[in-house]
């Protein structure tokens, strides 16, 4: 199961690649047609998307990543009171990647200034890495809160995978309300 764009369920729908099972009640137009938009989507067929599974590198994933915990103080903040921190500074060539940014807390990461943690006498709680997976964002959206055409579809899975699928959808809700 996976959540999709209403501009990415219509091109999929007009490529034939999928069935439309169900319908919003809204349409989209163009000069020339009116379409509904799609709600419900079967693929036709399996698409592998393992050759997309790298993590994307921003921000927000190294929160995730390193639990939104200051890697230096080992206190748990929100996403507002962190900060990226450069393990080697960039003012001594430090990278912004994976392996050389961490989470910290503001007065942690204004301690540790323009050192490494080793001039800084900061070690970190765990050494940075490129991660393979990220835990899920925390989701705040119930499953009475979706879409009428969608409960039919999620009512037999089971908690865990609707956990993971209902992230998804409150990412793509925040996008759209946001």
């Amino acid at each position: 199961m996976k959540l999709v764009s209403w501009q990415r369920a219509l091109l999929l729908w007009f490529q034939g690649k999928v069935e439309v099972l169900e319908y919003h009640s809204t349409v989209a137009r163009s000069a020339r047609q009116d379409f509904p938009v799609p709600s419900v989507l079967r693929l036709k067929r399996f698409i592998n998307n393992r050759r997309f599974s790298r993590v994307k590198f921003c921000r927000e994933n190294v929160y995730r990543r390193d639990a939104y915990t200051c890697q230096y103080c080992g206190d748990e903040f929100g996403s507002k009171e962190l900060t990226l921190d450069h393990v080697v500074p960039a003012s001594k060539k430090g990278r912004k990647d994976w392996t050389n940014m961490v989470t910290a807390c503001r007065k942690c990461n204004h301690r540790k200034a323009n050192r490494t943690p080793l001039a800084a006498n900061m070690p970190l709680l765990s050494e940075p890495r490129v991660p393979s997976w990220l835990p899920p964002i925390r989701s705040q959206v119930r499953i009475d809160s979706l879409p009428e055409s969608w409960r039919i579809y999620l009512q037999s899975l089971d908690e865990n995978f609707l956990e993971q699928i209902t992230d998804d959808i409150s990412k793509e809700f925040e996008e759209r309300t946001g």
